[in-house]
This record gives structure tokens, sequence and C-alpha cells, in this order.
């Protein structure tokens, strides 16, 4: 991800061309690089080339239309699944700034009659309600830093952001007025709150007061929106994207760090115990950015340094289905909505390309 939104940076990948000397004739032996391809139970649905490097993506409630916010801050909308792009949503503040969309979230339960409501963040700081039927910006509102995370209660009468500052502003979603600040107490030895920057922002599933942040200061915060200062913590995590989630039905927290050991846990979210450290791809180790549980037995991970999204089995934590050979890493994932009977549209992306993958096998269907 950019410099300014993650530390350190990402390796970059050094060519694989090469030239060898193998007898005293000159011999230029480059290796192609290979197109990304899937192995296991993932099929490969479409390519998209978005024409810029993509920041983060999302599903709308219903899983026709997927966002996609790229490095310039502009927004594209495709349909879904056929790919198709339908929308571009920017204004004159974002063509002047040409700052990253950190972060879009959909109204959870908007009414269908009244048209998507998306949420976008973006690197100046920039919160933004757009409409997508109209293409319009209805609502938005600037703060003091830079904002990378935000995310919706269940019933969409909250949202939060976060970012380079230690606060997260909690907001009521119909006015965007700020209802309350989420920090730390002012003394140092008291860590009832962050003290870098936060890049992950969840609720709990189950409800519309509790939730979860997670960032660079090697802690998740536990909190309430009605409550000051957090209310408990693990200490461990490194998280610098999109990788917290909770399981509705067992608790449990699947928690990515972008580091090269332990960088995909499971924890208990009543005791705040770790439950599990998910073994790295027999390809080695991935930093991760982003992570999400994936249906009832499997969880999908990606990041960087090794480019890889992979589908790991819950019980036997065995990668079952991997994209492999990416051109950059993985900063943005989503899982789209779908009937138990039907393996669910996944959509992950890499520098410039948007891929829509679906798991295959008698697991997924």
């Amino acid at each position: 991800m950019s410099g300014m939104l993650v530390t350190p940076k990402p390796c970059v990948i050094p060519s694989r061309s090469s030239v060898q000397l193998v007898t005293p004739d000159y011999i230029d032996t480059q290796e192609s690089i290979p197109d990304p391809s899937t192995e296991g139970e993932l099929h490969l649905e479409r390519e998209i080339d978005c024409g810029e490097e993509v920041m983060s993506c999302r599903f709308n409630p219903s899983g026709s239309l997927l966002a996609v916010g790229l490095i310039t801050g502009t927004i594209k909308v495709y349909s879904m699944p056929d790919g198709k792009y339908v929308h571009t949503l920017k204004d004159d503040q974002s063509i002047a700034q040409r700052l990253p969309v950190t972060a879009l979230r959909f109204h959870p339960s908007r009414p269908s009659s009244k048209g998507d409501l998306l949420l976008a963040t973006y690197a100046g700081g920039q919160v933004k309600f757009w409409h997508l039927s109209t293409q319009s910006c209805i609502r938005s509102l600037t703060e003091d830093r830079q904002t990378l995370a935000a995310t919706f209660s269940p019933t969409g009468s909250h949202f939060l952001t976060a970012g380079s500052s230690d606060e997260i502003f909690v907001y009521d979603a119909e006015t965007m007025m700020c209802v309350n600040v989420c920090q730390p107490s002012p003394s140092l030895s008291v860590m009832d709150g962050h003290r870098s920057r936060i890049f992950g922002l969840t609720f709990h599933p189950l409800s519309e007061e509790n939730f979860l942040s997670g960032g660079w200061d090697d802690t998740v915060q536990f909190w309430d929106i009605r409550q000051k200062h957090s209310l408990r913590r693990i200490s461990g995590p490194h998280v610098c994207g999109d990788a917290l989630d909770i399981d509705p039905d067992t608790q449990e927290i699947l928690i990515g760090s972008w580091r090269k050991e332990e960088n995909l846990q499971v924890w208990d979210s009543q005791t705040g115990q770790k439950i599990q450290t998910v073994p790295d791809d027999y390809r080695g180790p991935s930093r991760v950015y982003s992570c999400r549980w994936l249906g009832t037995g499997h969880m999908i991970a990606a990041g960087s340094d090794i480019n890889i999204c992979r589908i790991i089995d819950r019980n036997s934590l065995l990668t079952r289905g991997s994209l492999v050979d990416l051109p950059g890493g993985v900063y943005s994932l989503d899982v789209s909505s779908s009937s138990p009977s039907v393996a669910p549209l996944l959509a992950v992306t890499s520098s410039h390309r948007l891929f829509l993958l679906r798991p295959t096998g008698s697991t997924f269907s």
C-alpha cells in the first residue's frame, strides 16, 4: 500500500528476468512472468483492469454491485457477476486532491427503493456518502487527519471512522453528527485505547454498541460506542488493513497481521485468549492486509511479500484454494452475500486489477 498509509513499505518483488553467463558466449535467458491463476478449490470467473491501483473494494448488501476505490480518489462501480462498469463516483474535491480512497462501506439496511448508499473515506480526511443511482455525493465532512478505516453498525444507525490519530469518531448515520469520540486516557500508563494509527474497525455482528479496532500499536481494542475508553484489549496483532472479522455463531475473531510470523490468528472474543495461529501456506509467509470468515467452515486471507490470496479450511487449517502469481500485494478483498446453497462471489484486488472468484467443491455448494 502507499507509504503514507502503511509501514513499513511493502517489499517490491524483483523482476524474474535474469542474465546468466554460462559459457564465454553471452546467453540471455529471460524468464516470462506467469499470469495470475488459481489452484485448488477456487475458480477465477473474471479479471477486470481498473486502470489505476486499487486500494479498497466492497459489495453492496444484495451482491449485485461492487464498488472499487482507486489510488487517485475515484470510485468505480461494477455490476455483478458480469463485471460491467456502470458508475463513476467523483466530485470536484476528489478530482482536485487525487488522494486514495481508503475504505468503502455500503449502508447495510437501506430500503432498496431509495437506492444504495455508499460510505467512502479518503486519505485527505474526507468522509462522503455517495448515492449510487444518481452518482452524487449527498453528504460529506472533513476530518483533521488521514482517515483510513470506517464501518457501519449492523443496522446502519451509526458509523465509525479511524485513521492517523488515536481517536475513533462515532457518528449518527442520519445526521453525520459526531456523537462520541473513543480514545485512550491521557495517562500513558493506561492502555485503554490506541497509541498509533488505526486501520481495522468492525462492529460485533450482533451488537449496535460493541466494536473492535486494531492498528500499528500491536493491540486490538474492545469498545462500546457509548464509552470514552476501551473496555479491554488483546495484545500482539499488528493490524494494517481490513483484517478484523467476528463470527456471529462462535464469537471467534479472525485477525490478520502485517508481519511474517503469526500473521493469521483466531482469538476468543469472550475471554480474549488466542485459540490458534493459522500455519503459513507451503509457499511461505504472506503479510496479511485483509481477512474474512468464509461461511462456517473456511476463512480467506491475503496480503503481500508472497502476493497470494488463499482459502483455508477452518478445521484442518490447510489451504483449499488460492489465487497466485499476483502483480502486487492484496490490499482489499470482500465476500458477497449469497444463499447457503450457492458459493459466494469473492472480490480480490492487486495492483490495478480486480479478480472475481468463486469457491468450488462440495463444501461451498
